[in-house]
């Protein structure tokens, strides 16, 4: 039986890191024994952007404002609903553009790893899903899992999810 793997480094044409220090930390550890991929550290998958909240626990934000959410009502001082799912959704169409790429052979290789945090990869499964930001509510991306994005049907105009919250090592 072929081993297959959640993340394999000779198939990643991409590879999308943020800045934050975790995320680096997350990279280098995945690619520790092998080669790294291209890759780029950029602010398109930064986290959300917490503003005032900065810090805060929900529990603290709750007593604060004890109706918020930020699904609904993004984060004062930080990045509103709108604008993060503008973020995300210009990762998404960048992510999409490689994948068209590849489908007419301008590419050998096709994936895309986004090593980022835990609203965004939310963010990022609803966006991709076509989804309205508001539903991330209802994803749990563990720390440090994987969740593969791709299509039904390889048909760039079907976006699925194929699997969420794998734990991957790289030999």
């Amino acid at each position: 039986m072929q081993e297959t793997l959640a993340i394999n480094p000779k198939k990643i044409t991409l590879a999308l890191v943020s800045p934050r220090q975790r995320a680096h930390q997350t990279f280098r550890h995945l690619f520790a024994n092998t080669e790294q991929p291209p890759h780029i550290i950029t602010e398109d998958v930064r986290e959300w952007d917490y503003g005032d909240f900065e810090g805060l626990k929900s529990t603290e934000i709750k007593e604060l404002k004890p109706t918020w959410s930020i699904w609904k009502d993004g984060c004062p001082g930080g990045e509103s609903v709108t604008e993060m799912e503008a973020r995300v959704d210009s990762v998404v169409a960048q992510v999409r553009n490689l994948h068209k790429e590849y489908v007419e052979g301008k590419s050998e290789t096709r994936d895309v790893l986004i090593v980022a945090h835990g609203h965004f990869n939310r963010v990022l499964i609803c966006r991709w899903l076509t989804f309205p930001l508001v539903l991330g509510t209802h994803f749990n991306v563990e720390p440090g899992s994987v969740a593969v994005l791709g299509y039904n049907h390889n048909s760039l105009e079907e976006p699925a999810l194929n699997a969420l919250n794998l734990f991957a090592t790289i030999s």
